[in-house]
């Protein structure tokens, strides 16, 4: 037997929809990741991109557990002095929701050089209408 070792030419990338309020900010990203990097496909390859497009809609109606709203921060530094900002999970969502999400799932993706070909086919939207009705995707359950 022979390992199979798909080629870029063979990659056929499909659309999927998932909804940012039916599950915890944890286990969306999960999910996210496995359709981002292709884990679930048969054809899975480590060292190319096979992955999925995933379109998550009601990002502002994210699931937390426990008091995460409240204790969970978003910290940045602008690189001067008595720069450092801090957010709470509760902030973020209010100011631009798909950055919680955005950042969630970049946690789950391996570090390396297939990781931000693989966040940009990621789309999140606040609301629940989004602009890939076109592409078709399927609802991730």
């Amino acid at each position: 037997m022979k390992t199979y070792s798909q080629k870029s030419s063979e990659i056929n990338r499909e659309w999927w929809i998932i909804d940012a309020s039916t599950l915890p900010l944890g286990k969306l990203a999960v999910v996210i990741a496995d359709k981002l990097m292709g884990k679930s496909k048969v054809t899975y390859t480590p060292h190319t991109d096979n992955g999925d497009y995933v379109v998550v809609v009601n990002a502002k109606n994210l699931k937390v557990t426990g008091e995460k709203m409240t204790d969970k921060h978003y910290y940045r530094h602008s690189g001067f002095p008595g720069g450092l900002t801090d957010l709470t999970l509760q902030e973020v969502i209010e100011k631009d929701p798909a950055l919680a999400v955005e950042n969630a799932v970049k946690g789950m993706l391996p570090k390396n050089k297939l990781q931000a070909d693989r966040l940009a086919r990621l789309r999140v939207f606040p609301g629940a209408d989004h602009a890939h009705t076109a592409q078709q995707p399927k609802e991730i359950k």
